[in-house]
């Protein structure tokens, strides 16, 4: 009787050439989402950014703009309102001044802002001693395979503009701490980070934790304890004044964003988020469920039609969970727990916690939870310490790497399919 019984593991060699075809596959799919990202960067039409209109309001020594590109204006005391943070129109201006209000790259500004983000990224995971191999797979996960790259090829709407503009920032931030940097840039790179994505604020105390020596106490009333907190705080403290002015000028209440002023869709036009803001108001605890599902449950959602359900129709507009669409993030399970990670991991509570209470989770979006961006980079970080070279952290659990490059290449090749279904349903 002949024996069948598996007699060993494959050996290395045949480990590498799966790794290698790994490899070539997940950068084909990554060619083809580039690709996809620059025809639509030479192909934006324009007049689609409302921060093209506040630039140019800026440009024109106003607040308020004459018209609104999108849903999400405020009507305040005879005015239109862009009732985002001022940050990304600032930026724009240059090519406002020159372009006018149809200026059509922002998908390009976005583009470039993303690839200098994953420069820095690269110089964070080798300062944190991640191996090039794990380095070149987080980096491709980052790149294609989070919500980083759905913002940047639809950043010709304002909400994604103003998220990869505040990712680039909040990761030099990330940069200038690790490499060991000027304090006082990485707050204010928070600080300006703010003025694009509110939630900003919060990553103060994870970058105060990976400032701190390993043999350095927490809570310390030493002097190097106050220089690294004034470094990092008076920055955005500064820029939270400047927040405050803007809105008090705009709404007579430092406090006001103008959220509540927001113009309803026409009769019969109305979305998801108009009547959960008529029924319910911008936070309530009904949302929580719906968000709590779609941020860490609901999977790949492509509907299918007509009497036979074999015709695609559309995909879910409400997006994918985090867990379903980028399952690499579950390695950060097996994370050391050094004081980053601990402090990374609170604030990342602290971040997404309120969110679930709020009327939208990133709407529209299709492969992603886009709000999720807002903390993406400190799990990135938790991700570089969890993956360390063994030479840095010995007893790193066997395969983690190997199970990184089939995580991300599933997850690519799940953003593949969405950008192939969205041509085809769209």
């Amino acid at each position: 009787m002949t024996d069948i019984t598996d007699t060993g593991s494959p050996s290395e060699d045949v480990l590498r050439r799966r790794g290698v075809l790994l490899l070539v596959f997940a950068g084909l799919m990554t060619a083809m989402l580039v690709a996809g990202l620059g025809l639509r960067a030479i192909t934006e039409p324009g007049g689609t950014n409302s921060y093209a209109l506040l630039a140019d309001a800026f440009l024109h020594g106003r607040l308020y703009v004459a018209d609104c590109f999108d849903v999400d204006c405020a009507f305040y005391d005879g005015h239109n309102w862009v009732i985002f943070p001022p940050g990304p129109a600032v930026l724009a201006m240059p090519f406002v001044a020159v372009f006018g209000i149809g200026f059509s790259g922002f998908i390009l500004l976005a583009t470039g802002a993303t690839a200098l983000a994953l420069v820095l990224w690269w110089r964070i995971f080798t300062r944190l001693s991640l191996g090039r191999e794990a380095a070149v797979w987080l980096l491709m996960a980052l790149a294609v395979a989070t919500p980083l790259y759905y913002v940047t090829i639809r950043a010709d709407g304002v909400w994604f503009f103003a998220q990869t503009v505040a990712f680039l920032l909040v990761t030099f931030a990330v940069h200038e701490v690790v490499r060991g940097g000027f304090l006082v840039l990485a707050g204010t790179a928070i600080g300006l980070a703010m003025l694009c994505r509110q939630m900003s604020i919060f990553y103060l105390p994870f970058l105060f934790a990976l400032a701190l020596k390993p043999d350095e106490l927490l809570i310390s009333f030493r002097w190097p304890h106050w220089r690294r907190a004034l470094a990092l705080g008076l920055p955005v403290a500064a820029a939270l004044c400047v927040y405050f002015l803007y809105n008090y000028v705009r709404f007579g209440s430092p406090l006001d964003t103008g959220y509540g002023y927001m113009m309803p869709g026409q009769a019969g036009e109305e979305t998801m988020v108009d009547h959960r803001i008529a029924d319910y108001g911008l936070f309530s605890s009904a949302y929580v469920l719906f968000n709590a599902m779609y941020l860490l449950v609901q999977g790949f959602h492509l509907q299918f039609g007509g009497v036979t359900m074999t015709v695609p129709e559309a995909m879910d507009s409400a997006g994918t969970s985090l867990l379903a669409a980028s399952p690499f993030v579950l390695l950060a399970i097996f994370a050391p727990m050094r004081r980053p990670v601990v402090i990374g991991l609170m604030m990342i509570a602290v971040i997404a916690a309120p969110m679930l209470f709020y009327h939208s989770n990133g709407f529209t979006q299709y492969n992603a939870q886009r709000y999720t961006l807002d903390w993406l980079p400190i799990l990135f970080v938790i991700l570089a310490y969890t993956l360390r070279a063994p030479d840095v952290r010995p007893n790193v659990p066997n395969g983690l790497v190997a199970a990184l490059k089939v995580l991300v290449t599933y997850a690519i090749a799940l953003n593949v399919v969405t950008m192939a279904m969205l041509a085809l349903t769209t």
